[in-house]
């Protein structure tokens, strides 16, 4: 992979993308189902940057390398909670949303476990989320690599 320009030293409209994501991220819903609605979309999107700084950021909260592991599985893994999977079902509709359109079943879940300004808040995070990611692949954007190896 080569990357390509950096958006965020290439223009200062980039700084009013990342203010966005503050505020959102600082008016939101608890840290821990932000992050995992962060990786998630990351996943989805093929994002190694995100995925690389979200996963990071999720176990210095105290998120489980389980969890972390079966993230991509959430649908067949017991280990996410409703509330979880709600705002996990949303964040698919709407990351996909050219195939999915943002089906009935993903949006009854989503308000069957949270209200109507958390709604707001939860797409306002994958919108934000989903930006950055298309800054991530788009310019190739590339996380720290550390070599590690393991004894065998």
């Amino acid at each position: 992979m080569t990357p390509r320009l950096n958006p965020f030293a290439a223009s200062s409209l980039m700084k009013p993308l990342i203010d966005f994501g503050t505020t959102v991220v600082q008016n939101g819903l608890e840290p821990s189902l932000m992050e995992l609605v962060k990786i998630r979309a990351s996943q989805l999107n093929g994002c190694a940057i995100c995925l690389h700084m979200h996963t990071q950021e999720a176990r210095k909260q105290g998120e489980t390398e389980e969890r972390l592991y079966l993230l991509d599985a959430w649908r067949e893994s017991p280990l996410y909670s409703e509330r979880e999977r709600a705002a996990l079902g949303w964040t698919d509709a709407l990351t996909l949303v050219a195939e999915t359109h943002a089906p009935d079943e993903a949006y009854q879940a989503l308000q069957a476990q949270f209200a109507q300004e958390e709604q707001v808040k939860l797409t306002l995070l994958i919108t934000v989320i989903n930006s950055f990611n298309r800054f991530g692949v788009g310019f190739r954007l590339s996380h720290p690599v550390r070599v590690e190896r393991s004894v065998a």
